[in-house]
């Protein structure tokens, strides 16, 4: 049986409709907001941008595939559960195997990418740069880079987190997880 219709009484009882009482999200979505959110930093972000030359772009672009080397915060959440695809990511991580897993890291990718994710990411790129731990260029590049459709960064960071995570590198700290 379906439930109630928005302007049926809403089932708690309070005698307003259902539309304007429990159960009814208001407002932006969590999505909608970590746009908005990712969108006005990238905005400010493109000022520290401005004037630079295509070499220092291009040095840049090179540097986001490192930069979850930095630190775990730059490290994007993997799935709770191993799909087929992350799986054969980690094999192919684990072994070293630079042939492998290129269909597995995109499929991976897209499994992880949401508006969220790089708002996460987005925010832990800044407390990086207020330690001092990134350059504000750095840091610029990223953010503005994370408010593009592009997936580079958040692969790198897909890789860099399975290669912790099977043992196949050290984490931003020196040490070696046992897989």
């Amino acid at each position: 049986m379906p439930g109630p219709g928005r302007n049926d009484p809403c089932p708690c009882g309070s005698g307003r409709k259902t539309k304007r009482c429990c159960g009814q999200q208001r407002g932006p979505s969590e999505d909608h907001l970590a746009h908005a959110h990712l969108a006005a930093l990238a905005h400010d972000a493109a000022h520290d941008l401005v004037g630079l030359s295509e070499q220092a772009l291009e040095i840049l672009w090179e540097g986001l595939f490192d930069l979850p080397t930095v630190d775990l915060s730059l490290h994007v959440k993997l799935p709770e559960l191993i799909t087929p695809e992350l799986q054969r990511l980690r094999e192919a991580v684990a072994e070293d195997d630079p042939d492998r897993g290129w269909d597995e890291l995109r499929a991976v990718t897209d499994q992880v990418d949401s508006p969220q994710q790089r708002a996460r990411l987005a925010d832990a790129i800044l407390h990086l740069r207020a330690q001092h731990r990134l350059t504000r260029t750095q840091a610029a590049y990223a953010i503005y880079h994370l408010n593009t459709p592009s997936q580079h960064l958040l692969a790198a960071s897909v890789t860099h987190t399975v290669a912790v995570a099977v043992g196949a590198s050290p984490t931003p700290g020196g040490l070696r997880i046992a897989a």
